[in-house]
């Protein structure tokens, strides 16, 4: 069997939101006893982790090259938090606000990635689009998101950035690197 290589597309924030979203993640692993997402580098997820054999790495390439996304350049608005109360899995993120730049965006590189990889099936939660920005998951236990809910539904937050180009990421077996971008 062909070894297989992770990718996924995401919107990056620049420094300055890149440095408050980790230190959100800093304090979950401090008082909430949660780091895992201090793994990943801060990002809006457009297409969720995929694999393809590694013999498609360039044939992948040049897909992603060949995205004519629908909408360009916008700005990316953080307001607050919100949380996935799932019972086992809860998740905790900075709320970017939706917008039709964003939808679009999203749609195009879902409906791009359908159309030239049928085989890989696109999971329902890509169709009901809900942009985040983790700070906690995986070890974020139910009692340690109620706790944190219970500062982090009042807390506030709001920043910005522009959203200029997107990126396809590739997982190397310990981190996330961005192997190609694309202009807006």
């Amino acid at each position: 069997m062909p070894q297989q290589n992770l990718y996924f597309i995401a919107l990056l924030p620049h420094d300055a939101v890149s440095d408050d979203i980790t230190a959100f993640r800093e304090d979950f692993a401090q008082n909430y006893d949660s780091s895992r997402a201090l793994r990943n580098m801060p990002h809006i997820t457009l297409k969720a982790p995929f694999k393809l054999d590694s013999r498609e790495h360039g044939t992948l390439l040049s897909w992603f090259d060949g995205i004519r996304p629908n909408t360009g350049a916008f700005t990316v608005e953080l307001e607050d938090f919100g949380s996935f109360d799932n019972k086992n899995n809860p998740v905790i993120y900075v709320k970017p606000v939706m917008t039709p730049q964003l939808e679009a965006l999203q749609h195009s590189v879902i409906n791009a990635f359908e159309n030239n990889y049928p085989e890989i099936g696109i999971h329902y939660v890509e169709r009901s689009f809900h942009p985040h920005m983790t700070i906690a998951y995986r070890d974020l236990t139910p009692e340690q998101y109620e706790r944190a809910m219970d500062v982090y539904r009042h807390k506030k937050y709001s920043a910005s950035f522009r959203a200029d180009r997107f990126f396809l990421l590739q997982h190397n077996g310990e981190q996330w690197n961005v192997v190609k971008e694309k202009s807006l």
